[in-house]
């Protein structure tokens, strides 16, 4: 199971460019299910959410092994996607998350400094 995630959120598509960030979309889908068939990452979970007044539109979560998701952020391929999002989108964020046994460590982690500043 997977102890590490890759969370890839983004806002509102620029607009006028929402076909080119359909066809971005589309092929960063296309990349992590290869990723996925490569042994690469351990899953995916592309969400798009419904109109909301909010500035996040919508994410993927990246499930992995914290040592292969590293060595994939460091890839060209992962940041030619990265760089493709950013020109269409606002505010793309890619950002490490806890889950699976990271997830228990984190909250004792954030408990303990909780205890500590109180």
């Amino acid at each position: 199971m997977a102890d590490a995630a890759i969370f890839v959120g983004w806002g509102q598509v620029v607009r006028g460019r929402e076909a080119k960030a359909l066809g971005v979309f589309n092929e960063a889908l296309t990349y992590y299910a290869r990723l996925q068939q490569e042994g690469t990452i351990e899953s995916f979970e592309p969400v798009i959410l419904r109109p909301h007044g909010g500035d996040l539109a919508g994410f993927v979560l990246i499930r992995g092994d914290q040592p292969k998701l590293d060595a994939l952020k460091a890839t060209d391929e992962f940041t030619r996607i990265a760089t493709r999002a950013n020109l269409i989108v606002d505010n793309l964020g890619i950002v490490d998350a806890a889950v699976g046994s990271t997830l228990a460590s984190g909250l004792a982690t954030l408990a303990a400094q909780i205890a500590e500043l109180s």
